[in-house]
């Protein structure tokens, strides 16, 4: 890290808390604190809404299962859109007539105090745990980057967390995660220009493509048939996605608090309706480039050498034990493992871009 590093991580860290805070300022009253006086615009909904939904998991960990087991991740959110439609006909304009504060409020005066106080535990357990999930990701990294200690990272990744979100409330959380949103997308695109950029001269943009799709990595929809039928253990299909997705969103958009409290921040069933009906839009695309970067990191690593372990500090913790000798012939494979690939990769890209057969008379090294 030098020194513009640091100072660009610790500018972009106090420029949101500030703003976060400095957008809440008005926030004197109950009603302010938890729902920003129904006074949100959709767009603002929009992003609180994508943003806790999308939280640093989904951009740390997306790319990483689309490297790892292709794009089919996506039919996950297939059910969204129409899981945002039943929301926004039913639990919206209840929640709204009622002047609900939460979602487990709304479940006392339909039953009673102890259906909320039930329904809230759960809440707060679950997303308690949801959470402290969240903040470790982005430490972990923070911890393997610059070698702090994980246990102090997390207290200082939580403790900013909490300095905004208890002294601003909703509106500091929306205001904070439009900015965190800008920041983040930003960052995702520069990252997917900079893989293709980096590869051989000669290799383009659907050239990784066509490297990633040849290695099975572009299997956006899957039936989860196979010759012996339907596999039920496959996770990921267009059945469980559609399906599962949508009872998935419908439970995590209709009563969790997290989810309940941005759309009851709109100033009107129209407000809430919009910022719910275009997540459910943009969520699928959003994520189909979420996770086509992780395709294009795949890409780029069939052209150039990948590491023995992306956690180099595993590594060179491997290095100095007494597997040390293990390591080292590990890494010599490795490497001549990688050279073989990264040719098979090339002698690929010029057939494609010949038209030829050359590629298929390099039965030596094929690995396709």
């Amino acid at each position: 890290m030098t020194p513009l590093d640091w100072l660009v991580l610790t500018a972009t860290l106090c420029v949101i808390i500030i703003y976060g805070l400095y957008k809440s300022r008005t926030t004197k009253n109950l009603e302010g604190y938890f729902l920003s006086n129904r006074s949100m615009p959709w767009y603002l909904v929009l992003l609180s809404i994508m943003g806790t939904q999308a939280s640093a998991i989904t951009f740390l960990s997306a790319p990483g299962q689309a490297y790892t087991d292709g794009m089919r991740f996506v039919q996950y959110y297939f059910g969204l859109p129409l899981a945002m439609v039943v929301i926004c006909v039913t639990f919206v304009p209840i929640f709204n007539k009622l002047k609900v504060y939460t979602a487990y409020e709304y479940l006392e005066k339909r039953f009673d105090n102890k259906t909320r106080i039930l329904t809230s535990f759960l809440f707060l357990l679950q997303r308690g745990l949801s959470t402290g999930i969240s903040i470790y990701a982005p430490s972990l990294i923070l911890s393997s980057l610059f070698g702090w200690d994980i246990f102090w990272t997390n207290i200082i990744m939580g403790g900013v967390l909490i300095i905004y979100t208890v002294s601003g409330g909703a509106k500091a959380v929306a205001y904070t995660q439009k900015l965190q949103f800008i920041i983040i997308f930003i960052a995702m695109f520069l990252a997917g220009y900079m893989v293709v950029k980096l590869l051989p001269e000669g290799v383009g943009f659907t050239d990784a493509l066509h490297v990633s799709g040849k290695l099975g990595k572009l299997n956006i929809i899957t039936s989860g048939t196979t010759k012996n039928g339907f596999n039920w253990n496959d996770r990921y299909n267009i059945w469980s996605g559609t399906i599962g997705g949508f009872f998935l969103a419908l439970s995590y958009f209709g009563t969790d608090q997290s989810q309940v409290g941005r759309y009851l921040t709109a100033k009107n069933n129209t407000e809430s309706r919009l910022g719910l009906l275009i997540n459910g839009l943009v969520k699928v695309p959003m994520q189909f480039f979420i996770l086509l970067i992780g395709v294009l990191v795949f890409a780029f690593y069939q052209f150039h050498a990948a590491p023995l372990s992306f956690n180099s500090r595993l590594v060179s913790e491997a290095e100095t034990s007494v597997y040390k000798d293990s390591v080292q012939l590990l890494q010599r494979q490795y490497t001549a493992i990688n050279g073989t690939k990264e040719q098979t990769a090339i002698a690929f890209t010029k057939a494609l871009k010949n038209k030829g057969n050359e590629f298929f008379h390099f039965v030596g090294i094929n690995i396709f």
